[in-house]
């Protein structure tokens, strides 16, 4: 199964760091919040990543690409021009860097890489937000439903849009902006989806939060999965800071990849 990843916001919530770099690449414990994300779905056996770039997109692009090279050992001939790889130590990882527009929104980002994905059903998520949940189990739920998509909620304070469900919290029956006080789920990434999911998307200047999700919902096709653990997004330098003192305290919660593997299906 691939994995889809929105990395192409200006991030501008974040502009400390997102000036220079684009959101997707700002450091957590000395690696991008984006290799993060990669080693929780690598973790579960998912290795083969879409990565939807946008804002300083081509930084995303040479980071993959000197990523074999900083992490083996290298024998470089300035005679003959010739590169001698002697020693390989890298990630298990397959990463499609699909250039998707600059000002192109979450849902046109998804259309745009529908060449990349294929007909199977695949993940997604945002390149801003790391999480404990657990993978293998958003699958099985999400085949389980047999719904278009499944979205993974979570708690979580403050300004994000809230989620209502049916009675019996298995469908997701609208959204709405969150009270800080109403104690209510939030759109905490970390879907499943069919490949039809895309034809719910018009053009470019879509958001993926808005018409598709919102067209999904009134025809009972999207599903909700509830995660108790632990989730946390890295929208400002607060956000930042959270994130880093968890790591440099070694109570970084979404540090899975350490734990015993459990292989998504």
């Amino acid at each position: 199964m691939k994995v889809v990843i929105f990395a192409g916001g200006y991030g501008t919530r974040l502009s400390e760091e997102t000036g220079t770099m684009p959101k997707p690449l700002v450091e957590i414990g000395g690696m991008p919040i984006l290799w993060h994300i990669m080693k929780i779905y690598s973790a579960h056996g998912l290795n083969d990543f879409v990565i939807c770039c946008g804002y300083k997109g081509h930084l995303i692009k040479r980071y993959f690409l000197d990523l074999f090279h900083r992490n083996s050992d290298v024998t470089i001939d300035l005679a003959t021009n010739e590169i001698e790889v002697n020693r390989a130590a890298s990630e298990p990882w397959r990463v499609t860097l699909a250039d998707t527009g600059l000002e192109t929104m979450t849902g046109g980002r998804l259309r745009r890489v529908r060449d990349y994905i294929g007909n199977e059903p695949f993940c997604l998520t945002y390149g801003d937000g790391v999480s404990d949940v657990d993978i293998p189990a958003t699958i099985r739920f999400h085949r389980e439903q047999g719904t278009l998509a499944t979205v993974t909620a979570v708690q979580q304070p403050g300004r994000f849009g809230a989620l209502d469900f049916s009675a019996d919290g298995r469908r997701v029956q609208g959204f709405r902006e969150k009270s800080v006080a109403d104690g209510h789920l939030i759109n905490g990434g970390f879907f499943v989806c069919q490949p039809e999911v895309i034809d719910y998307v018009a053009g470019d200047a879509t958001v993926w939060e808005e018409e598709p999700l919102k067209r999904m919902v009134a025809e009972g096709q999207l599903s909700v999965y509830r995660h108790q653990g632990f989730w946390q997004n890295m929208d400002t330098l607060r956000d930042k800071h959270v994130l880093q003192e968890m790591w440099d305290g070694g109570k970084a919660r979404w540090k899975i990849w350490d734990r015993p593997a459990v292989a998504a299906e």
